[in-house]
């Protein structure tokens, strides 16, 4: 019946429209493909298996933060891009991370040599979306470079990129500051005087 894979085509497209092109088998099922489809669809190259159970349309444009979203589906939908990967995907300071940053629920338990994972849970203020990735917002990638790096150099230059593009005031991250350990608190006081200055 050809009408009806061409609805289960259109179903599938909408649906990686907002993941990159990216889907699960989870996914394809719910929308009506069968284990055996998503076999003939990856034999025949319809489809490219990214990993176990995550595929992603082959003619699909590539952007510059899909590969994250791969991830967010790997983890179930639980993770959201955190850390430094937040940082470039916001286009912030000198970052330039070497794996992938994901921020999980603390009782998380899968793993990959490619990530770099921090168990916690967020408040949804601290969490938005690029390109249909949930992503940190840029105050809380803030916070988080200034807890998590001790080089003052790059975190002030993801600070400052945060304050310069308009999307967080110096004085928003100061009263968030409470947040931080007693280490990384005097880190960002001093380049918070330093920028405010």
């Amino acid at each position: 019946m050809p009408g009806d894979r061409q609805l289960l085509r259109q179903s599938l497209y909408r649906l990686a429209a907002g993941q990159a092109g990216y889907f699960t088998a989870a996914q394809a099922i719910e929308i009506g493909y069968s284990y055996q489809a998503q076999k003939h669809h990856v034999d025949h190259g319809n489809w490219m298996r990214v990993d176990r159970g995550i595929f992603r349309i082959p003619e699909w444009p590539t952007g510059m933060n899909d590969g994250l979203i791969r991830w967010v589906l790997w983890s179930k939908n639980r993770a959201l891009v955190s850390h430094d990967s937040a940082a470039a995907a916001h286009g912030l300071g000198l970052v330039n991370p070497a794996k992938v940053h994901l921020t999980v629920p603390p009782d998380f338990r899968m793993d990959d040599d490619v990530l770099v994972l921090f168990h916690r849970h967020l408040p949804s203020r601290d969490v938005t979306a690029i390109d249909g990735v949930p992503i940190t917002t840029v105050l809380r990638t803030a916070i988080d470079t200034i807890e998590t790096h001790f080089d003052e150099e790059l975190v002030a230059s993801v600070v400052a990129d945060a304050v310069d593009s308009g999307a967080m005031l110096l004085s928003q991250l100061v009263r968030r500051f409470d947040e931080l350990s007693d280490e990384a608190k005097p880190r960002g006081e001093r380049i918070v005087n330093v920028l405010g200055s």
